[in-house]
């Protein structure tokens, strides 16, 4: 593009202030025409709609609501989308693609720390960190009794770029583990060439000494691993969900984990918080954390980067190297 393009940042000020700390905002205003102030909140106001106006291009991240045909309608003169966060489903709705507008997400660069986090629990899972952690005061195992990680397998749901992480780090580990994977778009091929073999999902539960979760959330991927599906786990075996909450039925997997048969590491859940005294979030073999596998505080500047790197690529006319259709959104979280 001749000129810089007409640049608005949308999100939460304080999600604005960490994503685009002041050296990289300044790196922003070297390739676009920035706003001088983030846009939070309602984006259908007086004052909203005076700075979009002349946008070309809109960087959202956290905060920012649906982009609704009534807010589209404010911008004319929009081409580019660029989330500085993961998922776009919340936010680009169809009016987006209806304006034929290009779509961008920064996933990539949030999916390292999720990689990061889940291959770490994957590893205290292996070893049965939580139960051996809940019998500590009783007195420490016997040699004899310890576990470890060598030679485990570890059954990933879901080839999505985290689930492909998480298979690739988990193959180049020394601790030799059997890798299945269970996927409708992967082919037997494509799962061996990633370290894994694939399996049906009933195979997998049957055989995994810890089940990763990292399918969408679709309708047909709600509650994937029902009470059936759980109880063909095998026992002492361990649930990691960093995908979505509703994947998993909270009830179904609350009987398990309190029965002591499972474990479980769940970093999402449904509902999104649990209740406070939620049997999830007190049992000893149960480590709930509040959705911080993805970026978080000194990480989120990643997605900041990605997202500036992808306005120099728009500004200079190339193809953005996130760039999403409304095809996509069906295999995405």
């Amino acid at each position: 593009m001749a000129d810089r393009p007409t640049t608005v940042l949308a999100m939460g000020l304080d999600v604005a202030q960490a994503v685009f700390p002041p050296g990289l905002r300044e790196r922003l205003r070297r390739c676009v025409d920035l706003a001088d102030e983030p846009l939070t909140g309602s984006l259908t106001g007086a004052e909203a709609g005076a700075v979009l106006a002349d946008a070309q291009l809109l960087i959202t991240g956290w905060g920012c609501p649906p982009l609704a045909a009534n807010v589209l309608a404010l911008a004319p003169r929009l081409q580019a989308i660029v989330h500085s966060a993961g998922s776009v489903k919340s936010l680009v709705t169809e009016a987006v693609w209806e304006r034929g507008l290009l779509v961008s997400s920064a996933a990539d660069a949030n999916a390292g720390p999720v990689v990061d986090y889940t291959v770490a629990v994957i590893t205290l899972a292996s070893k049965r960190a939580l139960s051996t952690a809940a019998r500590y005061g009783e007195g420490w195992p016997a040699f004899s009794e310890r576990e470890g990680a060598d030679g485990r397998t570890i059954g990933i749901i879901g080839a999505s770029r985290i689930g492909r992480g998480v298979l690739a780090r988990l193959f180049a580990s020394d601790s030799d583990y059997r890798l299945l994977l269970t996927d409708p778009y992967v082919t037997g091929r494509e799962a061996a060439s990633l370290g894994a073999e694939l399996v049906p999902l009933d195979e997998l539960c049957r055989r995994s000494s810890v089940v990763s979760i990292h399918a969408p959330q679709l309708p047909e991927t709600h509650h994937l691993m029902d009470a059936s599906m759980l109880a063909l786990v095998p026992d002492g075996a361990t649930v990691v969900n960093t995908a979505r909450g509703s994947l998993l039925d909270t009830d179904a997997l609350t009987h398990e984990c309190a029965s002591g048969r499972l474990d479980a590491f769940l970093d999402v859940t449904d509902p999104e918080p649990l209740p406070a005294g939620h049997p999830l979030l007190t049992l000893p073999n149960v480590l709930t954390t509040p959705h911080l596998a993805g970026a978080q505080g000194s990480e989120v500047r990643r997605l900041g980067v990605y997202a500036v790197e992808e306005a120099e690529r728009f500004a200079r006319g190339q193809p953005l190297r996130g760039g999403l259709g409304r095809a996509d959104l069906t295999r995405l979280a």
